[in-house]
């Protein structure tokens, strides 16, 4: 006698409270395809559902309770004849075969829910997930934009100072042309040059619908000028500035250095964002500017490769700033190459002081403790606190370091290349440590590579007490911050 499952079968019982059922339910398969014994007596009883289901023992205590009830048993051999015509149940629902079965794990299985219902909720999802994304990355550029006008430009307080300029020898006149792989020769300008700048802010015309951000309508501008006698207290000292530009200051000298842009002309929070290579943290910040190779400017576009690019960083401490400007210039002869290498041209030292300049002539009654951090002796104690990495062996044969009187070192490389091959695609860094007194502050400035040269990966800050570098240096070989 063959032995097989019977189709299920649905039972609607009703119970009055003095109605009892005796039933024992046994053992433990879930298994619907196993054939067991029962008997009314002694059934096995199980409630199912849609899908699932659950192997329970039904005890009845309300009035009118009604029970999908699914037996399994053995079969007759007198219903062998019409084994033919049952078709069979694997899923122990009354619905079967009309109840639609669908198989998860079939690899061409897919959701349906209608292709184009499905792809416009996906696509408003995204859309709004990167408008709250583009929401926080304009108010990130409005702090920041805010911030650098605030505490980096002193809300458009001037700043007057000593620029001494180096120049290399790669672009000086009568000089013979060296490798691109040497080392550039420093020449130290004697005089240094009286210089006075500040930053201010510009309103634009409003549209008729006006800015969705208020930064939206505003710039910053940057101006900087050599000094004048109504900068000046004394006419001694006019007088010896007078002096000092006979043989300096003509106008093409004055156009090199004070007149060339390290920021865009009108600068927009939008130039925070990174791309453009600015940003402020802390009491430091950095800011570039860039020539195209091939001479168009195209706004919102910061990609290379460049003719020109130049950088700055500077660190304020109290009413003192101290500042670093590098100028990369490519070589006349490599102009018509696709990405030429970029090579410093020359490097400017600031060191200023906010309303006033940082030392005077003669026996005047001012505080001289900014003269002592900003022109003492050369060089941050023990060089760069924490060196960053360079890259390889190669690349790092284009970086130099040199200290600064005030306390500072500054690390940087003398070429860059614009290739995106070059050194695998590997960016840039510029630092300056500098130690103003009690606290010692070194800020890196990590750019991309290739033709998003300009762009800044991140400014890093590190500030520690001046007592405690020996016991505090990283010897981990130059590490990127974590993020």
């Amino acid at each position: 006698m063959n032995v097989w499952p019977v189709t299920a079968l649905l039972l609607a019982t009703y119970f009055s409270p003095n109605e009892t059922l005796a039933f024992s339910p046994t053992a433990t398969s879930r298994n619907l395809k196993t054939s067991t014994r029962f008997s009314l007596e002694e059934p096995e009883l199980f409630i199912t559902r849609k899908r699932s289901f659950n192997r329970l023992p039904i005890r009845p205590s309300f009035k009118f309770k009604k029970y999908a009830l699914v037996f399994s048993s053995k079969q007759s051999d007198e219903d062998d004849d019409d084994s033919d015509e049952t078709p069979f149940n694997p899923y122990a629902d009354p619905n079967y075969p009309e109840l639609e079965f669908i198989n998860y794990d079939d690899p061409e299985y897919s959701v349906d829910q209608g292709d184009d219902y499905f792809d416009t909720a996906y696509d408003s999802t995204e859309e709004e997930i990167e408008a709250m994304r583009e929401d926080r990355r304009r108010r990130n550029d409005e702090f920041q934009f805010e911030t650098y006008h605030a505490e980096c430009l002193k809300s458009g307080e001037q700043f007057k100072g000593e620029w001494t300029v180096y120049r290399t020898s790669t672009f000086l006149e009568g000089v013979e042309e060296e490798p691109d792989d040497a080392f550039p020769k420093f020449r130290k300008e004697k005089d240094v040059r009286r210089v006075v700048s500040s930053g201010r802010k510009i309103f634009l015309d409003a549209p008729k619908e006006g800015f969705e951000f208020r930064v939206d309508g505003e710039r910053l501008v940057h101006e900087e000028r050599l000094a004048e006698q109504r900068d000046f207290e004394e006419d001694d000292e006019w007088e010896a500035v007078i002096a000092s530009r006979n043989s300096l200051d003509t106008a093409q000298t004055v156009d090199e250095i004070v007149g060339k842009r390290y920021t865009p002309e009108f600068m927009s929070s939008y130039d925070f964002r990174g791309p453009a290579g600015a940003m402020c943290v802390g009491n430091c910040y950095t800011v570039s500017h860039t020539v195209p190779l091939n001479g168009e400017e195209v706004d919102g576009s910061y990609d290379g490769p460049f003719s020109e690019m130049r950088s700055e960083i500077g660190i304020q401490y109290k009413r003192m700033r101290y500042r670093v400007k590098w100028d990369y210039r490519v070589k006349d002869h490599q102009k018509n190459e696709s990405a030429p290498p970029l090579f410093l041209h020359s490097m400017i030292v600031c060191r200023e002081t906010r309303e006033r300049w940082p030392r005077y002539m003669g026996d005047v009654n001012v505080d001289d403790s900014f003269q002592e951090r900003l022109f003492g002796p050369p060089g941050a104690a023990g060089g760069i606190f924490d060196p960053p990495p360079v890259g390889s062996d190669e690349q790092a044969k284009q970086y130099m370091m040199l200290d600064l009187e005030g306390g500072a070192t500054v690390l940087f490389p003398h070429k860059i290349d614009q290739d995106p091959q070059a050194y695998e695609g590997n960016g840039w860094v510029q630092t300056l440590d500098w130690c103003p007194g009690r606290l010692r502050y070194q800020a890196d400035k990590k750019l991309k590579g290739g033709k998003e040269v300009r762009g800044l990966r991140t400014l890093e800050l590190t500030e520690i007490q001046a007592a405690d570098v020996e016991q505090w240096r990283p010897k981990d070989g130059g590490q990127d911050m974590r993020q």
